[in-house]
Protein backbone atom coordinates (compact mmCIF):
# COMPACT_ATOMS: atom_id res chain seq x y z
CA UNK A 1 0.00 0.00 0.00
CA UNK A 2 1.51 3.50 -1.01
CA UNK A 3 1.82 6.33 1.78
CA UNK A 4 -0.94 8.55 0.18
CA UNK A 5 -3.10 5.34 0.08
CA UNK A 6 -2.29 4.57 3.98
CA UNK A 7 -2.75 8.06 4.84
CA UNK A 8 -6.35 8.00 2.84
CA UNK A 9 -7.33 4.88 4.68
CA UNK A 10 -6.25 6.87 8.66
CA UNK A 11 -7.77 9.60 7.68
CA UNK A 12 -10.78 7.89 6.83
CA UNK A 13 -10.46 5.63 10.19
CA UNK A 14 -10.00 9.39 11.86
CA UNK A 15 -13.89 9.83 10.48
CA UNK A 16 -15.71 6.74 11.26
CA UNK A 17 -14.05 7.75 14.44
CA UNK A 18 -15.21 11.41 14.88
CA UNK A 19 -18.53 9.98 13.66
CA UNK A 20 -18.47 7.15 16.49
CA UNK A 21 -17.34 9.69 19.02
CA UNK A 22 -19.97 11.86 18.94
CA UNK A 23 -22.95 9.95 18.33
CA UNK A 24 -21.57 7.86 21.75
CA UNK A 25 -21.45 11.26 23.54
CA UNK A 26 -24.94 11.96 22.17
CA UNK A 27 -25.53 8.71 23.15
CA UNK A 28 -24.41 9.36 27.16
CA UNK A 29 -26.76 12.57 27.42
CA UNK A 30 -29.26 10.76 26.84
CA UNK A 31 -30.63 14.40 25.17
CA UNK A 32 -29.05 16.18 28.40
CA UNK A 33 -26.19 18.69 27.08
CA UNK A 34 -25.66 19.64 30.15
CA UNK A 35 -25.01 16.39 31.63
CA UNK A 36 -21.71 16.42 29.31
CA UNK A 37 -18.65 18.22 30.63
CA UNK A 38 -17.71 18.96 26.54
CA UNK A 39 -20.26 19.55 23.60
CA UNK A 40 -20.56 15.60 21.40
CA UNK A 41 -18.19 17.35 18.84
CA UNK A 42 -14.85 17.68 20.96
CA UNK A 43 -15.85 13.60 22.06
CA UNK A 44 -15.34 13.15 18.36
CA UNK A 45 -12.87 14.80 17.84
CA UNK A 46 -10.86 13.35 20.42
CA UNK A 47 -11.54 9.83 18.95
CA UNK A 48 -10.54 11.20 15.54
CA UNK A 49 -7.13 12.81 16.96
CA UNK A 50 -6.22 9.61 18.31
CA UNK A 51 -6.71 7.59 15.60
CA UNK A 52 -4.90 9.72 13.29
CA UNK A 53 -2.17 11.31 15.22
CA UNK A 54 -0.25 7.96 16.45
CA UNK A 55 -0.53 6.23 13.49
CA UNK A 56 1.01 9.40 11.47
CA UNK A 57 3.56 9.41 13.63
CA UNK A 58 4.87 5.74 13.35
CA UNK A 59 4.41 5.95 9.26
CA UNK A 60 6.74 9.18 9.90
CA UNK A 61 9.49 7.28 12.00
CA UNK A 62 8.58 4.20 9.52
CA UNK A 63 9.35 6.23 6.71
CA UNK A 64 13.05 7.43 8.28
CA UNK A 65 14.15 4.52 9.88
CA UNK A 66 13.00 1.84 7.23
CA UNK A 67 15.40 3.05 4.24
CA UNK A 68 18.41 3.55 6.95
CA UNK A 69 17.93 -0.22 8.62
CA UNK A 70 17.53 -1.29 5.01
CA UNK A 71 20.64 0.07 3.30
CA UNK A 72 22.66 -0.59 6.45
CA UNK A 73 22.00 -4.29 5.97
CA UNK A 74 22.27 -4.50 2.09
CA UNK A 75 25.27 -2.54 2.60
CA UNK A 76 26.63 -5.09 5.03
CA UNK A 77 26.07 -7.55 2.83
CA UNK A 78 28.86 -6.45 0.10
CA UNK A 79 31.60 -8.60 -0.56
CA UNK A 80 34.67 -7.58 1.45
CA UNK A 81 36.35 -6.24 -1.49
CA UNK A 82 33.69 -3.78 -2.18
CA UNK A 83 33.45 -2.76 1.50
CA UNK A 84 37.08 -1.79 1.07
CA UNK A 85 36.67 0.77 -1.76
CA UNK A 86 36.33 4.04 -0.21
CA UNK A 87 32.49 5.67 0.38
CA UNK A 88 31.34 7.41 -2.60
CA UNK A 89 32.12 3.94 -4.92
CA UNK A 90 30.11 2.61 -2.51
CA UNK A 91 27.21 4.98 -3.01
CA UNK A 92 27.42 4.85 -6.39
CA UNK A 93 27.72 0.72 -6.48
CA UNK A 94 24.44 1.46 -4.26
CA UNK A 95 22.56 3.56 -6.31
CA UNK A 96 22.81 1.00 -8.96
CA UNK A 97 21.71 -2.16 -7.05
CA UNK A 98 18.85 0.67 -6.17
CA UNK A 99 17.67 0.88 -10.30
CA UNK A 100 18.37 -2.47 -10.53
CA UNK A 101 15.71 -3.61 -7.13
CA UNK A 102 13.95 -1.00 -9.13
CA UNK A 103 13.79 -2.98 -12.55
CA UNK A 104 12.85 -6.09 -10.87
CA UNK A 105 10.34 -4.85 -9.39
CA UNK A 106 8.64 -4.87 -12.91
CA UNK A 107 9.89 -7.82 -14.09
CA UNK A 108 7.38 -11.36 -13.74
CA UNK A 109 8.66 -14.67 -11.98
CA UNK A 110 10.04 -16.28 -14.95
CA UNK A 111 11.88 -13.00 -15.92
CA UNK A 112 13.19 -12.65 -12.86
CA UNK A 113 14.41 -16.27 -12.68
CA UNK A 114 15.96 -16.55 -16.70
CA UNK A 115 18.13 -13.07 -15.09
CA UNK A 116 19.54 -14.36 -11.86
CA UNK A 117 20.41 -17.43 -14.24
CA UNK A 118 21.91 -15.00 -16.85
CA UNK A 119 23.65 -11.78 -15.28
CA UNK A 120 24.94 -10.94 -18.23
CA UNK A 121 21.47 -9.92 -19.78
CA UNK A 122 20.35 -7.97 -16.76
CA UNK A 123 21.59 -4.84 -18.55
CA UNK A 124 19.75 -5.47 -21.56
CA UNK A 125 16.82 -7.07 -19.38
CA UNK A 126 16.43 -3.75 -17.68
CA UNK A 127 16.88 -1.15 -20.54
CA UNK A 128 13.81 -2.83 -21.92
CA UNK A 129 11.95 -2.40 -18.94
CA UNK A 130 12.74 1.28 -18.75
CA UNK A 131 15.81 1.01 -16.49
CA UNK A 132 18.81 1.96 -18.32
CA UNK A 133 22.35 1.48 -16.28
CA UNK A 134 25.47 2.72 -17.17
CA UNK A 135 27.61 -0.25 -16.47
CA UNK A 136 27.05 -4.33 -16.80
CA UNK A 137 26.06 -4.94 -12.74
CA UNK A 138 28.61 -7.56 -11.25
CA UNK A 139 27.24 -10.86 -9.50
CA UNK A 140 26.71 -9.25 -6.20
CA UNK A 141 24.62 -6.38 -7.35
CA UNK A 142 21.64 -8.35 -8.79
CA UNK A 143 21.76 -10.41 -5.01
CA UNK A 144 22.40 -7.57 -3.40
CA UNK A 145 19.26 -5.86 -5.46
CA UNK A 146 17.01 -9.20 -4.66
CA UNK A 147 17.72 -8.29 -1.28
CA UNK A 148 16.67 -5.02 -1.43
CA UNK A 149 13.57 -5.42 -3.44
CA UNK A 150 12.41 -8.05 -0.99
CA UNK A 151 13.31 -5.92 1.74
CA UNK A 152 11.38 -3.12 0.41
CA UNK A 153 8.30 -4.93 -0.22
CA UNK A 154 8.21 -6.57 3.15
CA UNK A 155 9.19 -3.09 4.83
CA UNK A 156 5.75 -1.85 2.54
CA UNK A 157 3.62 -4.45 3.67
CA UNK A 158 4.58 -4.36 7.44
CA UNK A 159 4.13 -0.77 7.62
CA UNK A 160 0.65 -0.53 6.11
CA UNK A 161 -0.29 -3.24 8.63
CA UNK A 162 1.24 -1.95 11.92
CA UNK A 163 -0.18 2.07 10.74
CA UNK A 164 -3.69 1.01 10.18
CA UNK A 165 -3.65 -1.17 13.61
CA UNK A 166 -2.50 1.37 15.64
CA UNK A 167 -5.12 3.93 14.01
CA UNK A 168 -8.02 1.23 14.75
CA UNK A 169 -5.96 0.91 18.28
CA UNK A 170 -6.49 4.52 19.19
CA UNK A 171 -9.82 4.64 18.19
CA UNK A 172 -10.77 1.71 19.83
CA UNK A 173 -9.07 2.64 23.45
CA UNK A 174 -9.99 6.89 23.14
CA UNK A 175 -13.83 5.57 22.18
CA UNK A 176 -13.42 3.23 25.41
CA UNK A 177 -12.57 6.40 27.42
CA UNK A 178 -15.90 8.57 26.29
CA UNK A 179 -17.61 9.29 29.81
CA UNK A 180 -20.18 12.15 30.48
CA UNK A 181 -17.58 13.53 32.85
CA UNK A 182 -14.55 13.22 30.54
CA UNK A 183 -12.75 16.18 29.42
CA UNK A 184 -12.86 15.83 25.91
CA UNK A 185 -12.41 19.36 25.20
CA UNK A 186 -9.52 20.18 27.28
CA UNK A 187 -7.52 16.92 25.72
CA UNK A 188 -8.59 18.36 22.01
CA UNK A 189 -7.27 21.62 23.32
CA UNK A 190 -4.22 20.71 24.65
CA UNK A 191 -3.26 18.74 21.10
CA UNK A 192 -3.91 21.93 19.28
CA UNK A 193 -2.32 23.58 21.38
CA UNK A 194 1.01 21.40 20.33
CA UNK A 195 0.45 21.68 17.25
CA UNK A 196 0.55 25.48 17.13
CA UNK A 197 3.62 25.74 18.99
CA UNK A 198 5.20 23.13 16.70
CA UNK A 199 4.22 24.74 13.76
CA UNK A 200 5.44 28.65 15.38
CA UNK A 201 9.11 25.98 16.19
CA UNK A 202 9.44 25.41 12.55
CA UNK A 203 10.78 28.74 11.89
CA UNK A 204 12.66 28.87 14.58
CA UNK A 205 14.36 25.28 13.89
CA UNK A 206 14.91 25.89 10.48
CA UNK A 207 16.74 29.21 10.86
CA UNK A 208 19.20 27.56 13.56
CA UNK A 209 19.62 24.47 10.74
CA UNK A 210 20.49 26.74 8.31
CA UNK A 211 22.99 29.00 10.51
CA UNK A 212 24.66 25.48 11.76
CA UNK A 213 24.54 24.29 8.19
CA UNK A 214 26.58 27.88 6.97
CA UNK A 215 28.59 27.84 10.13
CA UNK A 216 29.83 24.32 10.00
CA UNK A 217 31.58 24.53 6.62
CA UNK A 218 32.36 28.30 7.27
CA UNK A 219 34.73 26.65 10.19
CA UNK A 220 36.05 24.68 7.53
CA UNK A 221 37.31 27.67 5.03
CA UNK A 222 38.50 29.42 8.39
CA UNK A 223 41.15 26.95 9.00
CA UNK A 224 42.47 27.09 5.30
CA UNK A 225 41.97 30.73 5.10
CA UNK A 226 42.66 33.25 7.52
CA UNK A 227 39.72 35.11 8.88
CA UNK A 228 41.32 38.52 8.79
CA UNK A 229 42.56 37.87 5.00
CA UNK A 230 38.62 37.37 4.39
CA UNK A 231 37.43 40.41 6.15
CA UNK A 232 40.05 43.01 5.37
CA UNK A 233 41.50 41.59 2.21
CA UNK A 234 40.57 44.09 -0.71
CA UNK A 235 41.82 41.52 -3.70
CA UNK A 236 38.88 38.55 -4.89
CA UNK A 237 40.62 36.14 -6.88
CA UNK A 238 39.35 32.56 -5.70
CA UNK A 239 41.86 31.00 -8.93
CA UNK A 240 39.54 27.81 -9.57
CA UNK A 241 41.64 24.61 -10.20
CA UNK A 242 41.28 22.39 -13.20
CA UNK A 243 39.80 18.84 -13.08
CA UNK A 244 41.90 16.95 -11.26
CA UNK A 245 44.71 19.68 -10.93
CA UNK A 246 46.07 21.06 -7.46
CA UNK A 247 43.86 24.49 -6.34
CA UNK A 248 45.93 27.51 -5.87
CA UNK A 249 45.63 29.63 -2.92
CA UNK A 250 43.66 32.58 -4.16
CA UNK A 251 42.72 35.42 -2.74
CA UNK A 252 39.76 36.16 -0.70
CA UNK A 253 38.74 39.36 -0.60
CA UNK A 254 35.37 40.17 1.00
CA UNK A 255 36.01 43.61 0.79
CA UNK A 256 35.57 44.57 -2.53
CA UNK A 257 32.24 42.42 -2.64
CA UNK A 258 31.04 44.04 0.42
CA UNK A 259 31.36 47.50 -1.26
CA UNK A 260 29.67 46.41 -4.28
CA UNK A 261 27.13 45.22 -2.23
CA UNK A 262 26.65 48.02 -0.13
CA UNK A 263 26.60 50.40 -3.06
CA UNK A 264 24.39 48.89 -5.34
CA UNK A 265 22.03 48.49 -2.56
CA UNK A 266 22.28 52.69 -1.71
CA UNK A 267 21.58 53.36 -4.93
CA UNK A 268 18.69 51.11 -5.14
CA UNK A 269 17.43 52.86 -1.85
CA UNK A 270 18.06 56.56 -3.47
CA UNK A 271 15.46 55.44 -6.03
CA UNK A 272 13.24 52.94 -4.52
CA UNK A 273 12.73 55.46 -0.77
CA UNK A 274 11.64 58.68 -2.52
CA UNK A 275 9.43 57.15 -5.06
CA UNK A 276 7.69 54.99 -2.26
CA UNK A 277 7.02 57.36 0.27
CA UNK A 278 5.35 60.18 -2.01
CA UNK A 279 3.04 57.33 -3.31
CA UNK A 280 2.77 55.93 0.06
CA UNK A 281 2.03 59.89 1.26
CA UNK A 282 -0.57 60.38 -1.78
CA UNK A 283 -2.39 56.94 -1.17
CA UNK A 284 -3.11 57.15 2.39
CA UNK A 285 -3.20 61.66 2.17
CA UNK A 286 -4.32 62.88 -0.91
CA UNK A 287 -5.82 60.02 -3.53
CA UNK A 288 -9.63 59.15 -3.21
CA UNK A 289 -11.18 55.79 -2.18
CA UNK A 290 -11.90 54.81 -6.26
CA UNK A 291 -8.33 55.92 -7.13
CA UNK A 292 -6.46 54.51 -4.16
CA UNK A 293 -8.48 51.05 -4.97
CA UNK A 294 -7.42 51.09 -8.50
CA UNK A 295 -3.84 52.68 -8.00
CA UNK A 296 -2.13 50.29 -4.90
CA UNK A 297 -3.18 47.01 -6.44
CA UNK A 298 -1.14 48.51 -9.74
CA UNK A 299 2.03 49.26 -7.84
CA UNK A 300 1.71 46.27 -6.06
CA UNK A 301 2.10 44.19 -9.03
CA UNK A 302 5.76 45.41 -9.08
CA UNK A 303 6.58 43.27 -6.32
CA UNK A 304 5.71 40.07 -8.28
CA UNK A 305 7.18 40.26 -11.10
CA UNK A 306 10.65 37.68 -10.79
CA UNK A 307 13.84 39.12 -10.53
CA UNK A 308 15.10 37.77 -13.44
CA UNK A 309 12.20 39.66 -15.60
CA UNK A 310 13.95 42.68 -13.91
CA UNK A 311 16.91 41.60 -14.61
CA UNK A 312 16.50 40.83 -18.33
CA UNK A 313 14.76 44.08 -18.46
CA UNK A 314 17.89 46.16 -17.58
CA UNK A 315 20.07 43.93 -19.75
CA UNK A 316 17.80 44.83 -22.63
CA UNK A 317 16.45 47.90 -22.08
CA UNK A 318 18.33 50.25 -19.22
CA UNK A 319 21.62 49.55 -19.72
CA UNK A 320 21.61 49.97 -23.61
CA UNK A 321 19.51 53.14 -22.63
CA UNK A 322 22.01 54.68 -20.63
CA UNK A 323 24.62 53.40 -22.60
CA UNK A 324 23.46 55.16 -25.83
CA UNK A 325 22.41 59.01 -24.22
CA UNK A 326 25.80 59.04 -22.07
CA UNK A 327 27.58 58.88 -25.54
CA UNK A 328 24.90 61.20 -27.18
CA UNK A 329 25.53 63.95 -23.96
CA UNK A 330 29.29 63.13 -24.65
CA UNK A 331 29.53 63.53 -28.40
CA UNK A 332 27.17 67.20 -27.68
CA UNK A 333 29.63 67.98 -25.49
CA UNK A 334 33.15 67.29 -26.86
CA UNK A 335 32.62 65.80 -29.93
CA UNK A 336 33.86 62.25 -28.71
CA UNK A 337 30.69 59.84 -28.80
CA UNK A 338 32.40 57.29 -26.84
CA UNK A 339 29.98 55.74 -23.57
CA UNK A 340 30.68 56.96 -20.38
CA UNK A 341 28.29 54.87 -18.63
CA UNK A 342 28.39 51.06 -19.37
CA UNK A 343 25.47 48.78 -19.82
CA UNK A 344 26.68 46.89 -16.81
CA UNK A 345 27.22 48.66 -14.25
CA UNK A 346 26.54 50.06 -10.48
CA UNK A 347 23.41 52.63 -11.76
CA UNK A 348 21.71 50.29 -13.98
CA UNK A 349 21.75 47.52 -11.24
CA UNK A 350 20.92 50.37 -8.94
CA UNK A 351 17.91 51.84 -10.79
CA UNK A 352 16.11 48.58 -11.66
CA UNK A 353 16.58 47.44 -7.98
CA UNK A 354 14.91 50.03 -7.22
CA UNK A 355 12.03 49.94 -9.13
CA UNK A 356 11.86 46.31 -7.77
CA UNK A 357 11.67 47.97 -4.39
CA UNK A 358 9.38 50.52 -4.40
CA UNK A 359 6.52 48.53 -3.55
CA UNK A 360 7.65 47.57 -0.80
CA UNK A 361 8.81 50.68 0.81
CA UNK A 362 5.05 52.12 -0.82
CA UNK A 363 3.34 49.47 0.86
CA UNK A 364 4.83 49.05 4.20
CA UNK A 365 4.85 53.30 4.80
CA UNK A 366 0.71 53.35 3.57
CA UNK A 367 -0.09 50.60 6.21
CA UNK A 368 1.99 52.86 8.61
CA UNK A 369 0.75 56.31 8.06
CA UNK A 370 -2.67 54.82 7.73
CA UNK A 371 -2.38 53.84 11.17
CA UNK A 372 -1.67 57.12 12.30
CA UNK A 373 -4.94 58.09 14.65
CA UNK A 374 -7.38 60.21 12.65
CA UNK A 375 -7.74 62.66 15.77
CA UNK A 376 -4.56 63.61 15.29
CA UNK A 377 -5.46 64.85 11.84
CA UNK A 378 -8.73 66.29 12.92
CA UNK A 379 -6.87 68.04 15.72
CA UNK A 380 -4.06 69.67 13.45
CA UNK A 381 -6.30 71.17 10.49
CA UNK A 382 -8.75 72.24 13.72
CA UNK A 383 -6.02 74.22 14.72
CA UNK A 384 -5.51 75.96 11.05
CA UNK A 385 -2.65 73.97 9.90
CA UNK A 386 -3.57 72.91 6.33
CA UNK A 387 -3.34 69.30 5.06
CA UNK A 388 0.20 69.60 3.50
CA UNK A 389 1.79 71.41 7.23
CA UNK A 390 -0.45 68.38 9.08
CA UNK A 391 1.67 65.48 6.87
CA UNK A 392 5.24 67.18 7.70
CA UNK A 393 4.84 68.13 11.38
CA UNK A 394 1.99 65.73 12.50
CA UNK A 395 1.49 62.23 10.25
CA UNK A 396 5.42 62.03 9.42
CA UNK A 397 6.91 62.54 13.02
CA UNK A 398 4.32 59.99 14.35
CA UNK A 399 4.55 57.33 11.80
CA UNK A 400 8.67 58.00 11.40
CA UNK A 401 9.98 54.73 13.73
CA UNK A 402 7.82 52.53 11.58
CA UNK A 403 8.96 54.17 7.92
CA UNK A 404 12.65 54.01 9.40
CA UNK A 405 11.76 50.11 10.00
CA UNK A 406 10.45 49.82 6.64
CA UNK A 407 13.13 51.21 4.89
CA UNK A 408 15.57 48.97 6.81
CA UNK A 409 14.28 46.14 6.20
CA UNK A 410 14.04 46.80 2.36
CA UNK A 411 17.55 47.37 2.36
CA UNK A 412 17.59 44.08 3.83
CA UNK A 413 16.47 42.93 0.96
CA UNK A 414 18.27 44.79 -1.58
CA UNK A 415 21.09 43.91 0.09
CA UNK A 416 20.34 40.04 -0.90
CA UNK A 417 19.38 40.54 -4.97
CA UNK A 418 20.86 38.47 -6.93
CA UNK A 419 19.73 37.93 -9.90
CA UNK A 420 18.87 41.76 -11.75
CA UNK A 421 22.91 42.30 -10.22
CA UNK A 422 24.20 39.19 -12.39
CA UNK A 423 23.07 40.54 -15.61
CA UNK A 424 22.95 44.42 -15.12
CA UNK A 425 26.32 44.82 -12.78
CA UNK A 426 28.13 42.39 -14.12
CA UNK A 427 30.30 39.84 -11.72
CA UNK A 428 33.71 41.90 -11.61
CA UNK A 429 34.48 42.37 -7.95
CA UNK A 430 36.05 46.08 -8.21
CA UNK A 431 36.42 48.64 -5.73
CA UNK A 432 36.04 51.97 -7.34
CA UNK A 433 33.66 54.83 -6.55
CA UNK A 434 32.45 55.58 -10.48
CA UNK A 435 28.62 54.66 -10.29
CA UNK A 436 29.12 53.85 -14.14
CA UNK A 437 31.43 51.21 -14.08
CA UNK A 438 30.13 47.63 -13.20
CA UNK A 439 30.72 45.56 -9.63
CA UNK A 440 29.40 43.43 -8.14
CA UNK A 441 28.06 42.01 -5.15
CA UNK A 442 28.52 39.10 -2.21
CA UNK A 443 25.63 37.13 -3.63
CA UNK A 444 26.84 36.77 -6.94
CA UNK A 445 29.38 35.37 -5.91
CA UNK A 446 28.13 32.61 -3.89
CA UNK A 447 26.19 31.59 -6.43
CA UNK A 448 29.79 31.51 -8.78
CA UNK A 449 31.51 29.50 -6.68
CA UNK A 450 28.56 26.86 -6.32
CA UNK A 451 28.28 26.49 -10.03
CA UNK A 452 29.61 23.58 -11.76
CA UNK A 453 31.07 19.92 -10.47
CA UNK A 454 32.94 20.52 -7.97
CA UNK A 455 33.62 18.88 -4.54
CA UNK A 456 33.36 21.14 -1.20
CA UNK A 457 36.83 20.43 0.36
CA UNK A 458 38.57 23.04 -1.52
CA UNK A 459 38.69 27.21 -0.36
CA UNK A 460 37.19 28.26 -3.67
CA UNK A 461 33.58 26.12 -3.19
CA UNK A 462 33.91 26.96 0.89
CA UNK A 463 34.09 30.30 0.73
CA UNK A 464 30.76 30.28 -0.49
CA UNK A 465 29.82 29.02 3.02
CA UNK A 466 31.70 32.13 4.39
CA UNK A 467 30.15 34.99 2.43
CA UNK A 468 26.91 33.29 3.53
CA UNK A 469 27.24 33.41 6.82
CA UNK A 470 28.33 37.06 6.77
CA UNK A 471 25.28 38.17 4.63
CA UNK A 472 22.91 36.49 6.91
CA UNK A 473 24.99 38.41 9.84
CA UNK A 474 24.52 42.01 8.09
CA UNK A 475 20.84 41.23 7.00
CA UNK A 476 20.13 40.33 10.69
CA UNK A 477 21.53 42.82 11.75
CA UNK A 478 19.47 45.19 10.01
CA UNK A 479 16.61 43.54 11.11
CA UNK A 480 17.26 43.49 15.00
CA UNK A 481 17.97 47.16 14.33
CA UNK A 482 14.86 48.14 12.50
CA UNK A 483 12.97 45.99 15.20
CA UNK A 484 14.66 48.00 18.20
CA UNK A 485 13.73 51.08 16.48
CA UNK A 486 10.36 50.74 15.99
CA UNK A 487 9.92 49.52 19.47
CA UNK A 488 12.34 52.11 21.11
CA UNK A 489 10.44 55.26 19.48
CA UNK A 490 6.80 53.69 18.81
CA UNK A 491 4.59 56.76 19.75
CA UNK A 492 1.43 54.94 22.02
CA UNK A 493 -2.03 56.67 21.64
CA UNK A 494 -5.05 55.40 23.06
Amino acid sequence: MSVSLLLLVVAGIGVMGYLAGSWRAGALAGGKASSLHSRPGYYGAFVAVWSVLPAVLVLLVWIVASPIYIGSTVRNGFPEEVKAEPQATQNLDYNMIGAISRGLSLLSAQERTALFADGSAARTVLAAKGVPLAADPAPYMLTSADTLNRMTVASGLLRSALVVLVALAGAFFSYRMIAPKFRARNRVEGVMLGGLLAASSIAILTTIGIVASMLTEAIHFFNRVPAWEFFFGTVWDPRFAAAGAAASAGQFGLVPLLAGTLYIGFVAMLVAVPVGLFAAVYMSEYASRTLRSVAKPLLEVLAGIPTIVYGFFAMVTVGPFLRDISAQMNGLATGNFASFIQAQSVLTAGFVMGIMLIPYVSSLSDDIITAVPRALRDGSLGLGATRSETIKRVILPAALPGIVGALLMTASRAIGETMIVVLAAGVAARMQLNPFEPMTTVTVKIVNQLTGDLEFTSPQTLVAFALGITLFVITLCLNIYALYIVRKYREQYE
